[in-house]
């Protein structure tokens, strides 16, 4: 048994009501409520909220919310992994004991069913604790800058100014998608970046972390293209 689980808390503070805001036309939670439940991977897709609207509307979109996410699981510094292993209690208590779970994110506008499917071959072909999306960075990590004390620019690795872009070590973050796990990979808490993981690929022009107004923008602009 396979079971998808959206975390989505009703206080988001830097875009107030994110989860349920309109994004091209529809409330930002709709798009991977309709991806996972289009992907046929999951015998339930439930979202885990402590808030009355966001239940409503996402029942509306076709997801379950069986449970209501207590008030200490829904702070703002709430990591993810306690989030899932409460709803993967409540699932046990109710005998339903699944194999691997899969935490998608509600501000994933861009995932893809497809993407959701080749993360469920890639996780039982392989058998390893985690599948979830990675992208590559657009820039070589390698010469990034800060900036000093003094106002003044300096380098994270200084060693690397006379390196060419082309001879760095290609480096890659968390798309922000989703994460399949084994049951009891997320009940021990093990994080997915530092565990037996492996990685589905997502192009750069297909991820969007939204966290400001400027970020919300951008990522309509992008999905008008696509």
């Amino acid at each position: 048994m396979n079971i998808a689980i959206i975390p989505a808390r009703g206080g988001s503070k830097r875009i107030p009501r994110k989860n349920i805001k309109l994004f091209c036309g529809k409330p930002m939670i709709a798009w991977p409520i309709e991806a996972a439940l289009n992907s046929k991977c999951f015998e339930q897709v439930i979202v885990s909220t402590d808030d009355e609207e966001i239940a409503s509307i996402a029942q509306n979109y076709g997801a379950d919310v069986p449970f209501v996410r207590p008030k200490n699981l829904a702070e703002d510094h709430t990591g993810t992994n306690p989030v899932i292993a409460h709803a993967i209690e409540w699932l046990n208590s109710q005998g339903l004991n699944p194999d691997f779970i899969c935490c998608i994110y509600a501000t994933a506008p861009f995932i893809c069913l497809s993407d959701i499917q080749a993360g469920l071959d890639l996780i039982i072909e392989k058998d390893c604790d985690y599948v979830f999306s990675v992208t590559s960075f657009s820039f070589p990590i390698q010469r990034a800058l800060k900036f000093e004390d003094d106002g003044k620019v300096g380098m994270f690795y200084p060693s690397n100014f006379y390196t060419r872009s082309q001879d760095l070590e290609e480096s890659f973050h968390d798309a922000g998608q989703f994460y399949w796990g084994k049951t009891q990979v997320w009940l021990e808490g093990k994080p997915a970046f530092l565990s037996n993981s492996l990685p589905i690929r997502l192009p750069r022009y297909r991820v969007q972390d939204i966290d400001t107004f400027e970020d919300w923008q951008h990522a309509e602009r992008m999905m008008e293209v696509l």
